[in-house]
């Protein structure tokens, strides 16, 4: 299975068993969710390719793609929050496990990648 579909995976599960647990912390799981998912699977699949064509070129990738993911990241949390007007605490909650879980699979991935 590749590793976009690893992380999309677990990402969708995470949010059912939550869903299933806790119904009424919805929708705030599913968007704290969307965006960390977004990103990880764009900056991911940036990476897989560019190592193919020159590997001694992902980390500048990586920076590049940090660079517009604090951006993306600002911008989000504020739509979110201010337009969609989400609950902070359970949508906070929500995008830090995400964030912290689909980079750490993100750094696990990297070890492997040759």
């Amino acid at each position: 299975m590749s590793r976009l579909a690893w992380m999309a995976g677990a990402s969708i599960t995470a949010w059912l068993i939550v869903t299933a647990v806790s119904p009424p912390l919805n929708p705030e799981v599913l968007f704290g969710m969307l965006g960390p998912l977004a990103a990880s699977l764009v900056t991911w699949g940036l990476v897989e390719r560019v190592h193919v064509a020159a590997p001694e070129r992902v980390m500048g990738v990586l920076m590049q793609a940090f660079a517009g993911k604090v951006l993306f990241f600002g911008a989000y949390v504020v739509v979110m929050l201010r337009i969609v007007g989400l609950r902070s605490m359970p949508f906070a909650a929500s995008f830090t496990a995400f964030f912290v879980g689909l980079y750490m699979m993100q750094a696990l991935f990297l070890r492997r990648l040759r």
